[in-house]
């Protein structure tokens, strides 16, 4: 029997394996073929550049090789530590209220100063509304002053300028509609230091409770700026005119009689610094009574510094300026209002110092009572000047800064105190003094910061006293100083990296290199 070929039984399971046809061989059966993937182009391996290392580097000679791992170490640090590796961290940002001063370097977005808006909110770390701007002059200092000025008036706010040494706001009051008090020797206008200010208004409808505290109010105010005024008088280089308890009760004597109310009378009398040295000059039996001297001679001794030390102010300094009554009218409803002293230049560091104290004393007075919602920014330039006259004067400085939140639940001013360097305030007086020791202080009673341009030595002081970290210390000495307007904003213990920008229309309005240039 002829064989026959065998039929292709490849597609069929051979013994040992597994069961079964693919689809693919199952529709090659029927004569179906499926499609077949194109086999992938083979490319030629590219050369690589960069090889990586072993971990323990090649063994080979003079590749590093290592037979162990090195070991991982932990390092904890802070940012002023390894400022390279950990840059400084920007504190929250602000609530966007208040007046828009220009952008936060650190996050780019807008920065706002808003004062007693920080205070009113728990999460910004700011108890009281006063500024301090510690700022090399030409660094722009004076156009943060008035750009924040301007900007809060937009929000009810008014500006009081309580002394102007060097007319740096007469044209932004001019702007706003409003002509700057000049005050100086040959000019008519006439401040009073003494003034009862509102609390003296309406005295006859007072209770005698009511007027017994009016009073304990007034003559406190006048003893502190009687104080300050005697105590800038020098016996020598080293000491001043002594101001205790035993002066302190004289001058109260005085100015009891001076005003009627040590007669009980229903309306006090306003008096002038000439009228008290007059009275002290020529006591009445009723003064040294009250002051319980024996005799007129044992008064007259006891006194003779005082004395000649007002003598000296009524007749020197205060002479044409703050010698008699108040003849201005003072507009408080305008935006702004602003005393020239520049006229009192030429006469030393020292008169302007006591013209700052007078208008001092007699802007306080007119602020004792104020409205609800009477918020007023107080602007003080040249603030050393005043500082310098000794403790009294340190002292008086002191308190208007504790009046932040007002009087009685009523008013509030926002301080805003310009200063050269921080050793305007370590200057009032020896190292060890209580006038510097207060003056150091003074920094703590202002929650809000503005550190301008400085060198570094001037930068370095202020590390000591604020605790700014080298990083802070870096942008005061560095950054700050290449352009205008540049600070660091220290807000309670936060600090924001902030560049003013002013419109060009207040760029024209804050200038104040015009004597510069027209020099050159």
């Amino acid at each position: 029997m002829p064989q026959t070929k065998p039929a292709n039984t490849s597609h069929l399971v051979r013994r040992g394996t597994k069961a079964g046809r693919d689809m693919a061989a199952l529709l090659s059966d029927f004569g179906h073929d499926l499609p077949t993937i194109p086999a992938p182009i083979q490319r030629a391996k590219e050369s690589r550049v960069f090889k990586y290392a072993p971990r323990r580097g090649a063994a080979r000679p003079g590749r590093g090789w290592s037979p162990a791992k090195a070991p991982a170490q932990a390092w904890r640090m802070t940012s002023d530590q390894a400022p390279v590796f950990w840059p400084f961290v920007s504190a929250p940002a602000l609530p966007p209220t208040g007046a828009q001063m220009g952008v936060d370097q650190l996050s780019g977005g807008s920065f706002y100063c808003d004062p007693f808006g920080w205070v009113l909110r728990d999460d910004v770390p700011a108890t009281n509304s006063n500024i301090f701007q510690i700022a090399k002059p030409g660094t722009g200092k004076s156009a943060t002053t008035k750009a924040f000025c301007l900007r809060m008036m937009e929000f009810g706010y008014r500006t009081l300028i309580l002394g102007d040494p060097k007319d740096e706001y007469e044209r932004l009051c001019r702007a706003l509609g409003v002509e700057p008090f000049v005050i100086g020797p040959g000019m008519s206008t006439r401040i009073n230091p003494l003034a009862m200010g509102p609390l003296g208004h309406g005295w006859e409808h007072l209770t005698a409770e009511e007027q017994r505290r009016r009073t304990g109010i007034i003559f406190n105010r006048w003893l502190v700026l009687i104080r300050g005024l005697v105590g800038s008088m020098k016996i020598d280089e080293q000491r001043r005119v002594p101001f205790g308890p035993d002066e302190s009760d004289v001058v109260r004597n005085a100015l009891a009689i001076l005003t009627g109310y040590a007669a009980g009378n229903t309306v006090l009398r306003e008096t002038t610094m000439p009228r008290l040295w007059d009275l002290l000059r020529n006591p009445t039996e009723d003064l040294i009574r009250a002051c319980e001297y024996g005799n007129p001679r044992q008064f007259l001794d006891e006194t003779r510094l005082l004395r000649n030390a007002l003598g000296e102010l009524v007749t020197g300094t205060l002479a044409g300026l703050f010698d008699d009554f108040t003849n201005i009218t003072v507009d408080w409803r305008a935006p702004i209002q602003s005393f020239s002293l520049s006229r009192l230049n030429g006469l030393g560091d020292e008169a302007v110092g006591i013209a700052l104290l007078c208008m001092n004393s007699w802007g306080r007075g007119l602020r004792e009572i104020a409205e609800p919602g009477d918020l007023r920014i107080v602007v003080r330039d040249e603030v050393w000047k005043q500082m310098r006259l000794g403790l009294a004067a340190v002292e008086s400085f002191d308190a208007d800064l504790r009046l932040s939140r007002g009087m009685a639940g009523e008013g509030g001013d926002i301080q805003f105190a310009n200063l050269h360097k921080p050793s305007d305030l370590l200057s009032v007086g020896a190292a060890d003094s209580q006038a510097a020791a207060i003056a150091k202080d003074l920094l703590e009673l202002a929650d809000i910061k503005i550190l301008g341009g400085q060198k570094a030595r001037v930068a370095r002081e202020l590390d000591s006293m604020l605790g700014l970290g080298p990083i802070a210390q870096d942008w005061v000495s560095g950054w700050a100083m290449q352009d205008k307007g540049r600070g660091l904003w220290c807000v309670g213990d936060s600090a924001y990296k902030v560049q003013t920008v002013l419109h060009p229309l207040e760029k024209q309005l804050y200038y104040t290199n015009e004597a510069i240039e027209a020099a050159g």
